[in-house]
């Protein structure tokens, strides 16, 4: 099947939902530039619950499977929806691939640049689908009620739309430039009747090939020709 960014966007859908606003919006763009670049990527955890996040605890400890997380219900950014994980969605749009390649790379750069810090990175315990954007609040303070700050959301805001801003600018410049064309183009006109009735023709009898000037650039000419004939 050939997918479609709608299609993309639909299937991550439901894992943006109880995310931080502003998280939510840089995973909106996370899941469009990846797609621009062509890696499309499935959102596979956005929010957990405290109740979700200590069952996933006990997988690999209590319960059978490998240990997948280090932290304890509220101890994930999870839990305050303002992390989330992806894997690369397969070309059949319903299976998924966790290698870490050159693909798993490129969306690491793009979250990188929207401002996501990259679980890959930590010293320890790697968690490399993982992105997180915590407007430098702790798990702690979290726990404790605290929300982030205006500050910190708005400068998140300005690193999100950032490239949003720079590619409305340069497609700004290139419709002035296109619409300078035009004018330019619109104001050209064929020889008027009286240069015609005076000289006998716009190209002067062929000595100019391509016989379309502004008015005054017609004048000009007139101008040009009278002073030549005397």
């Amino acid at each position: 099947m050939t997918l479609t960014l709608d299609y993309v966007k639909a299937k991550s859908a439901s894992k943006l939902h109880g995310l931080h606003p502003v998280v939510r919006q840089a995973t909106e763009r996370l899941i469009e530039r990846s797609f621009a670049c062509g890696v499309p990527i499935l959102i596979t955890q956005g929010l957990r619950t405290i109740a979700e996040q200590d069952a996933l605890y006990a997988q690999g400890r209590t319960k059978p499977g490998q240990i997948v997380t280090n932290a304890k219900g509220g101890y994930s950014n999870h839990n305050f929806g303002v992390a989330i994980d992806f894997a690369l969605l397969l070309p059949d749009g319903k299976n998924v691939r966790w290698t870490v390649g050159p693909a798993w790379m490129k969306v690491v750069e793009i979250a990188k640049s929207l401002g996501f810090e990259w679980g890959g990175d930590w010293k320890s315990f790697k968690d490399y689908p993982h992105f997180e954007m915590c407007f430098g609040l702790t798990t702690a303070q979290y726990r404790a009620g605290w929300v982030p700050s205006e500050i910190a959301m708005a400068k998140a805001l300005v690193v999100i739309n950032r490239e949003d801003e720079v590619e409305m600018k340069e497609e700004l410049a290139k419709l002035t430039k296109r619409v300078d064309v035009l004018e330019k183009a619109a104001e050209r006109v064929p020889a008027p009747k009286w240069f015609i009735d005076e000289f006998g023709s716009g190209d002067l009898g062929g000595v100019i090939s391509d016989p379309e000037f502004t008015l005054e650039g017609w004048r000009t000419l007139a101008v040009g020709l009278r002073v030549g004939k005397i």
